[in-house]
C-alpha cells in the first residue's frame, strides 16, 4: 500500500512536470519553476516540450504498473526516474535530486520492503 501510494506521488510529479515543460516553459510558471530567463526559455521551448513528452512516458509506465499490478513495470520505471533524477541533479540542478530522485528511491525502497 505504501509503495503504491508513493508511486502515485511519483507519477503525479511527472504529470505536473509534463504540464510545465509542454505548456508553461516560457510562461511565468515555467520560468519560475526552472529558474530560466525569458530569452533562453523562448529559444528552448521545443526542446522542453520534447523533454516533457519523455517525462510523460515515465508517468505512463508507472500508471500502467499500478493498473496491471506489475512489480516489474513499477521497478523498471522507478529505476528510470531515479537515474534521470540523479543525472539531472548532477548536470542541471541539485533540486532535481529531491523532486525526482528521492521520491523514486523511497518508492523503490517501499517496494523492496513489501510495504
Amino acid at each position: 500500500m505504501v509503495a503504491n501510494g508513493l508511486i502515485v506521488v511519483v507519477a503525479a510529479i511527472h504529470l505536473y512536470i509534463v504540464f510545465i515543460e509542454m505548456t508553461q516553459w516560457n510562461k511565468p510558471l515555467g520560468l519560475k519553476a526552472f529558474g530560466l530567463g525569458q530569452e533562453l526559455a523562448d529559444k528552448t521551448t521545443v526542446l522542453a516540450a520534447n523533454q516533457g513528452l519523455y517525462n510523460g512516458f515515465l508517468a505512463a509506465g508507472l500508471i500502467y504498473g499500478l493498473a496491471a499490478a506489475s512489480a516489474e513495470f513499477k521497478v523498471f520505471f522507478l529505476v528510470c526516474v531515479l537515474v534521470a533524477g540523479l543525472f539531472g541533479a548532477a548536470t542541471a540542478s541539485r533540486k532535481i535530486l529531491f523532486i525526482q530522485a528521492l521520491p523514486a528511491a523511497l518508492a523503490l525502497g517501499a517496494l523492496w520492503l513489501g510495504v
